[in-house]
């Protein structure tokens, strides 16, 4: 079982490189990532960009909401270089990821990552969060579904999110499209591996599996497959693969691939 777990990359290879950025994406399809995992934002002027925080602060040198900002300001910011300047001394065996400047450093628009996926020599899917709550609203899953109907790739995709409502809306407008129940926690109504409505896959924390292993056999007997955020640890790997999970979503897509190599 432990060869059939697809290891789908979080914001790309991000502990090797700037997380969102092309050159993450780039190095977690050479690393043989399943899938592709993004958190998508909706700019003042309609464009879905992946980034993850509200907020552009953290991962770039700028500031500011991103639903304030139009596409050419976040053009304008650095996304890459606070990656070169934190953690190397936490983490002295990070690989160093040779990419061109702008790849490394630039803002990624969903549009551009759907390029690449469409241009790999192999399938690779998608899982796309939609970040909520936002002043868009349900704008962002319709301009999600136009983008998505604009760049078709050859590789499955998903929407995922925490907010129920937000899959509800995406299972009204395109029913045949995956989705993603996201959980940092189990509500007594679904311990029993149910899903609110709307929702294909349940998406639970692996703290949650660390607490109640027994979850991922009641969601599967559900008819639910388990996508398992984040799990980067070996013994958290090895959790996984023992319980049977259908995909662990994970910031090391190489090392994680090659650990249930070796369990399997």
């Amino acid at each position: 079982m432990t060869a059939d777990i697809a290891v789908i990359a979080h914001r790309g290879a991000s502990e090797d490189a700037p997380e969102h950025t092309l050159t993450a994406y780039r190095q977690a399809i050479a690393d043989g990532a399943d899938a592709l995992e993004c958190d998508v934002r909706m700019t003042a002027d309609g464009h879905l960009v992946c980034v993850h925080d509200r907020r552009v602060n953290r991962t770039s040198n700028g500031r500011g909401a991103v639903s304030s900002l139009e596409l050419a300001d976040l053009h304008e910011l650095d996304f890459g270089s606070w990656k070169a300047q934190a953690g190397d001394e936490e983490r002295p065996d990070r690989r160093e990821v040779d990419a061109p400047e702008q790849e490394r450093t630039r803002v990624l628009t969903l549009e551009r990552l759907l390029m690449l996926v469409a241009e790999t020599e192999r399938p690779v899917g998608l899982a796309i969060e939609t970040k909520h709550p936002t002043r868009w609203a349900g704008r962002v899953e319709a301009r999600l579904l136009e983008v998505l109907a604009a760049h078709p790739v050859p590789g499955p995709v998903r929407v995922m999110s925490f907010s129920a409502r937000s899959l509800q809306r995406v299972r009204a407008a395109e029913p045949a499209l995956g989705t993603v129940q996201l959980m940092r926690f189990l509500l007594p109504r679904h311990r029993d591996g149910s899903l609110p409505v709307g929702a294909d896959v349940a998406g639970p924390s692996i703290r949650v599996l660390r607490r109640d292993p027994g979850y991922v056999a009641r969601a599967q007997r559900a008819g639910h497959p388990v996508h398992v955020w984040t799990v980067d640890d070996p013994a958290d790997v090895e959790l996984c693969a023992r319980l049977g999970v259908d995909a662990v979503i994970t910031n090391r897509p190489r090392t994680v691939r090659d650990h249930l190599r070796r369990l399997a």
